[in-house]
């Protein structure tokens, strides 16, 4: 087997790109996932510990040692120049992961699956991960929202400040090689990504 190809995934918050994620993963792909190498960094004993406090101070610690993720929520949506000191800390770290990853799985698996959210918003990630295509799953806003309700601990005006301070839907798209629709169930949604399996990966079995 030679390298396989690496495939970005992206969308807003709420879009279906983990549900997208999960199918290409039951077909046989390495799968990615940003956000929870974010999760390990940020973790109690996480690697990125030590520089957060440092940054934003104990009150950005849980009393577990985590970082708090809604104090930390609310303090980036609320000044942009503090979710850039954290994505300053975060994105290099989150970066150098997928790409140690990506390369263990590309020779050992069909496709290589990267499922990072904030694609459209980090040029520098998208350069250094060496992407094959951007496969963008596109959702419109009102049923983004809905669909973030229903699996997010967030309220509704949270949810609503997330979705404004991502790339637009628009900037999306304009990255995308290709674009998966998610306007209806679930059985449509793999439907898509079954024949874009096909697509990427021809000589593989559905």
């Amino acid at each position: 087997m030679g390298k396989a190809a690496r495939i970005g995934i992206t969308g807003g918050i709420g879009s279906g790109k983990s549900t997208v994620a999960s199918r290409f993963a039951e077909h046989g792909a390495a799968v990615i996932d940003s956000d929870a190498i974010a999760r390990e960094l940020t973790g109690a004993g996480g690697a990125a510990i030590a520089a957060l406090r440092a940054a934003f101070g104990d009150a950005a610690i849980d009393a577990q040692g985590a970082m708090d993720r809604g104090a930390m929520r609310a303090r980036v949506l609320a000044d942009p120049a503090e979710r850039k000191r954290l994505e300053a800390i975060l994105h290099p770290r989150i970066r150098a992961r997928c790409i140690e990853l990506a390369a263990q799985h590309e020779t050992r698996f069909p496709l290589v699956v990267l499922d990072v959210p904030l694609l459209a918003e980090a040029e520098d990630v998208r350069r250094a991960l060496a992407l094959d295509r951007i496969l963008v799953v596109d959702c419109a806003p009102e049923r983004q929202l809905a669909l973030a309700l229903a699996r997010a601990a967030m309220p509704a005006g949270q949810i609503r400040a997330l979705m404004a301070a991502q790339a637009t839907r628009g900037a999306r798209l304009d990255l995308a090689d290709d674009v998966i629709v998610n306007a209806g169930s679930r059985d449509a949604l793999w439907h898509r990504v079954d024949r874009l399996w096909s697509h990427y990966c021809p000589a593989e079995p559905l």
